[in-house]
């Protein structure tokens, strides 16, 4: 892990307040435009960064994930996507920026590589990491042992395939 010097706490505090409530706004508009509640199935893959909506069998929506990090359930530890070497290079995106920036405001939990899970530190940097990346809403997958956070972009309509002829 990285230098833990001190931050400006006060700073944090309104960065996180002010990412907090545009996810919250983002996030409701995305699923009220896209009709993203009820019936709906999804499908993502990490190789191409892409996740698809569908609705009876038919694809609606598309959009583009950014990996922002991850959570060990069993080691109780949060990872940046930026810094797992593991991960395919188009789920990374952008997510440099937010090391970056963290970097340049001097806010240490977004340049260090990893840091003990703490569900409220969690939160506070998937959306700080939303609002940097400019993401169109924040989506969450469990699997196995591990928590994947993504932020979505670039959401737009599926083209519609060829018709059936009858």
């Amino acid at each position: 892990m990285e230098d833990r010097s001190q931050h400006d706490h006060s700073d944090w505090e309104g960065v996180v307040l002010a990412a907090r409530e545009r996810a919250r706004s983002r996030q409701a508009l995305m699923i009220e435009r896209h009709g993203l509640s009820g019936d709906v199935q999804y499908h993502w893959s990490m190789d191409d960064a892409r996740i698809t909506w569908s609705r009876g069998g038919k694809t609606f929506l598309t959009g583009r994930l950014t990996m922002i990090g991850s959570v060990s359930l069993s080691r109780r530890t949060w990872l940046w996507a930026w810094a797992n070497p593991s991960l395919p290079s188009a789920v990374l995106g952008d997510i440099g920026q937010v090391r970056r920036y963290g970097e340049a405001n001097g806010f240490p939990v977004l340049p260090w590589p990893g840091f003990d899970h703490d569900p409220g530190l969690v939160a506070e940097a998937r959306v700080v990491a939303a609002s940097v990346l400019d993401a169109d809403g924040l989506w969450a997958e469990s699997a196995d042992d591990a928590q994947l956070h993504f932020a979505i972009h670039d959401l737009e309509p599926a083209a519609e395939g060829p018709r059936p002829t009858t």
